[in-house]
């Protein structure tokens, strides 16, 4: 697992986060990890918690599976990569993966739930660390898999400038494709 350094802080989660309890958006339709719309995805699902974390989960298909009815290991890397990733939404801050560590301790056989546990550990400037854990058909299951990562916060037009101009067209005429981490911004300002 990944150390966080010294010298972090714990950052303060943003007022207008989504509150405790509350679903976390998708932050596009699109994608293979959160979003409702890809026909095989994992359709992770995730809430707030109270302070800087949140629960996440989703169940493993057939369409997961690496060796014969167990979940590939790179696909549970995605799942807890997703699962950083939504914890910034409780910073409303964009950012990009730039390190993750998975540590696989259970073989997760498809027709299970992940449970995920996930908070943030600490910031230092614009470096975010955090933590995971994995549980087999609970929250009080077996911890199947843990991970750590290291995000990066990038302003938005790191998205938009690395976008392709036929999606960036589509979201411009149906914006709730995308649902960014500050909900008043604006495709076309």
């Amino acid at each position: 697992m990944s150390t966080v350094p010294e010298g972090t802080t714990l950052p303060e989660r943003h007022p207008e986060s989504p509150k405790p309890g509350e679903r976390i958006p998708s932050h596009f339709g699109h994608c293979f990890g959160c979003g409702v719309l890809h026909p095989t995805g994992l359709h992770i699902v995730a809430h707030a918690g109270e302070g800087l974390n949140l629960t996440a989960e989703f169940i493993v298909t057939e369409n997961h599976q690496g060796a014969p009815g167990l979940a590939h290991g790179g696909l549970l890397s995605l799942a807890f990569d997703e699962a950083h990733g939504k914890l910034m939404w409780l910073l409303r801050s964009p950012a990009v993966t730039a390190h993750l560590d998975t540590d696989f301790l259970l073989p997760v056989p498809i027709g299970s739930v992940l449970h995920i546990r996930a908070h943030i550990t600490g910031q230092k400037g614009r470096k975010v660390y955090t933590y995971a854990e994995g549980h087999l058909n609970s929250l009080d299951g077996p911890i199947a898999v843990k991970s750590s990562s290291l995000f990066v916060i990038v302003p938005m037009k790191h998205f938009l400038e690395n976008a392709p101009k036929e999606y960036l067209d589509v979201i411009s005429k149906t914006p709730e494709l995308m649902a960014f981490v500050d909900p008043t911004f604006e495709i076309n300002p």
